[in-house]
């Protein structure tokens, strides 16, 4: 079993404690709310399970059976080939972006690459970055730092979302060493 399928088996198991509801339990209750869009459901189960985003996504692909990649990724396309995909067209401008933040990254120590439809997840014990770009000129990263104040270029997001930070990046030379030691702490944050 690698590492992010023993978080995924973790995170299910926090989930049904937290809930007292058996996964077969929230399929039902899916099935019977009529609802078919992921949305939705993850919107069904953050309002009546009283969960956070993450958990109610994470357990809307288990209950529909889908693994949130892209179906590029799914088909067997490589890590490399869903990123020419998600930095395509109007946003291949944004690649190097990613790439320069990519390259700092990794130098970090090992961590995981999720490729997922429109970004990457990267992950240790847990996810402590989402890199993607959220239009055509601007790539957003994702950082999940606990009890870290956010700024002007460090934006705090809602409780409950996918991170607890964003930074908006419109140019490579972004990435630098304050953008990089937010990352930092959110790669040692992770595990």
């Amino acid at each position: 079993m690698s590492t992010l399928d023993a978080a995924r088996d973790t995170q299910l198991k926090n989930i049904q404690a937290k809930t007292g509801l058996s996964l077969d339990a929230v399929r039902q209750l899916i099935q019977a709310s009529g609802l078919a869009k992921h949305g939705e459901i993850r919107s069904l189960l953050m309002e009546r399970l009283q969960l956070g985003y993450g958990d109610a996504n994470t357990l809307t692909h288990v209950a529909l059976a889908s693994d949130g990649q892209s179906a590029a990724e799914a088909a067997g396309a490589s890590p490399d080939q869903v990123l020419d995909t998600i930095y395509s067209a109007k946003k291949a401008a944004l690649r190097p972006i990613h790439d320069a933040l990519m390259a700092a990254i990794e130098g970090f120590g090992s961590f995981e690459i999720a490729p997922k439809k429109g970004y990457v997840s990267l992950r240790r014990k847990k996810q402590f970055a989402m890199i993607g770009p959220a239009t055509n000129d601007r790539v957003e990263l994702g950082l999940n730092m606990k009890g870290v104040a956010g700024g002007e270029r460090l934006l705090e997001q809602a409780a409950g979302g996918m991170c607890s930070h964003k930074v908006k990046l419109t140019d490579a030379a972004q990435v630098d060493a304050e953008l990089l030691a937010w990352v930092r702490q959110a790669f040692d944050g992770a595990g």
